[in-house]
């Protein structure tokens, strides 16, 4: 699902462009275009390709999905997966993916399995347009840094769940409590 598409100029949001224009956009060296992509179908990824030129084996990736974190050089290119981590309402851990497909003037994020999106990115991004101006590489360096920061709020709920467990372990001498304190270091160790 498309969630947004737009050309920058200098720093600056020049329009939010229909699909079929990015290869307009992508063709002005003086600009770059910007897409975000949810849970995208293979028609879509295919449709990119073509407008973006992007390598076979970089949308293949895409596709499966389920990759390990990398980056990988095609060109004059990059392709990047990062995973994300966030919490559901049950305090069950959700691991989703990030794909990111870098050129010289264009970004293309296509996430998985996740629930937040990074509106909130793109809008710092376009507030501070001194750091805009650089292009695909600011973009990319933004991405990866909300999805680490995201990665400590679950960190630290992780950190209290097993200093919780470890208080129980030393304040009873229970035998059934016993079992169910290891069964519960045994889920938090699945978790990690």
């Amino acid at each position: 699902m498309l969630i947004n598409c737009a050309a920058y100029q200098d720093g600056r949001k020049l329009a939010d462009i229909p699909i079929e224009d990015i290869s307009e956009y992508v063709a002005r060296p003086e600009c770059f275009v910007w897409v975000a992509l949810k849970d995208a179908s293979p028609d879509e990824l295919a449709v990119m390709k073509e407008e973006f030129g992007l390598h076979d084996l970089a949308i293949e990736d895409a596709l499966v999905g389920h990759q390990r974190p990398k980056i990988e050089e095609y060109g004059e290119s990059l392709f990047a997966v990062m995973h994300t981590v966030e919490m559901d309402d049950d305090h069950e851990l959700l691991i989703g993916e990030v794909d990111v497909f870098v050129g010289s003037n264009y970004v293309l994020s296509v996430r998985n399995r996740t629930r937040f999106g990074f509106s909130d990115v793109r809008a710092r991004c376009e507030r501070e347009p001194e750091l805009l101006r650089e292009g695909a590489g600011f973009v990319l360096y933004a991405l990866a840094d909300d999805i680490v920061d995201r990665y400590f709020p679950i960190l630290e709920e992780l950190g209290a769940e097993i200093e919780e467990v470890e208080d129980r372990i030393f304040e009873k001498n229970d035998v059934s409590a016993s079992r169910a304190i290891i069964a519960d270091l045994y889920s938090l160790n699945a978790v990690s």
